[in-house]
């Protein structure tokens, strides 16, 4: 897959397009409906088939000060473009320059000299330009003029709910990984380096791998059953890059010790090796319990063998029986 970033010299294979534009947070149902709308145009075409998406999302130029929950930083979001199917991606920085150029601008120079697309694809809720001015209506019209084909996608929906990131950020905010999951076509995911930490589940017998989420993100706090793919070797060699365990993970604020920052704190089972450092994937299965404070560490530790026990169950299930997927 083709990744061509910034604004200069556009590569001969990203031009002649059939291109979807959008933020595309999560890589959702719907979003997935404009990906294949995309790939339908690109094989009747025999042209290549991609998105435009922009970096930074536009909210985080617009308002710098408010955190923003990023459901699929660009590494993950262009894993998952990949895993679609698609050819190209054209990553536009949005900077003051690219929000203050109007929707005319858009068209006739970041698509039309710049990227000579055969065909657009875009969302019935796609607004661009200075002050969102431009609309579906817009482009098509723009398509008339300069000759490349649009394609508007409808809603798209199940049970009366039109999949959308905001829907998906509401369900992971609840605690409700499955009904993201459902949303998003495949589990919610996280990538990030292990950290050091207090090492007090290791003093419990839980030793764990701690990621710091990225700023914004707002999962519920509580026990998940999670499955984590070690991308990058640690400090052991117990942890080659590839296999992939089973894990309990905490998000929280510690209430029997500290009432300290959260950070993702994930036991792996069936594992024993020093993670320190190594990059790794943590796909979001099912949620197992809500935060909650107890009496002591003895009670806390009763309950950690517990929680393991509804992991190991949840996600042995969930692999078909398999207990370690390694």
């Amino acid at each position: 897959m083709l990744v061509v970033t910034g604004s200069g010299e556009v590569p001969e294979g990203a031009k002649g397009a059939v291109l979807a534009i959008g933020n595309f947070d999560g890589v959702h149902r719907g979003h997935q409906a404009l990906i294949a709308k995309v790939r339908e145009r690109a094989a009747q075409l025999g042209a290549p088939a991609g998105v435009i998406i922009f970096e930074p999302h536009p909210r985080e130029f617009f308002q710098p000060d408010e955190p923003h929950f990023h459901l699929t930083p660009l590494p993950l979001k262009l894993q998952r473009f990949e895993r679609l199917g698609l050819d190209v991606v054209i990553v536009m920085p949005f900077d003051a320059a690219f929000a203050s150029q109007s929707a005319a601008r858009f068209i006739e120079g970041a698509l039309v000299r710049r990227l000579q697309p055969r065909h657009i694809v875009i969302g019935y809720d796609f607004f661009f330009g200075k002050g969102r001015s431009g609309t579906p209506e817009t482009m098509r019209l723009a398509g008339q003029e300069f000759g490349f084909g649009v394609s508007v996608i409808s809603p798209v929906a199940e049970d009366g709910e039109v999949f959308s990131s905001t829907g998906v950020r509401l369900k992971l905010a609840q605690g409700d990984v499955r009904g993201a999951t459902k949303d998003l076509g495949e589990p919610w995911r996280i990538r990030g380096r292990v950290i050091g930490g207090a090492k007090r589940g290791t003093g419990l017998g839980f030793p764990t791998a701690n990621v710091r989420l990225e700023s914004g993100a707002a999962l519920a706090h509580g026990i998940y059953a999670v499955w984590v793919e070690i991308r990058g070797a640690g400090a052991s060699d117990d942890s080659p890059a590839g296999a992939r365990f089973m894990g309990a993970a905490y998000l929280g604020t510690r209430p029997t010790f500290d009432n300290g920052a959260p950070v993702l704190e994930i036991f792996l089972l069936d594992f024993d090796g020093d993670l320190y450092g190594a990059e790794v994937e943590v796909a979001f299965i099912d949620h197992i319990r809500e935060d909650q404070r107890f009496a002591d560490a003895a009670s806390l530790v009763a309950q950690m063998h517990t929680d393991c026990e509804a992991v190991r169950q949840v996600l042995s299930v969930e692999a078909g029986g398999v207990a370690n997927a390694r």
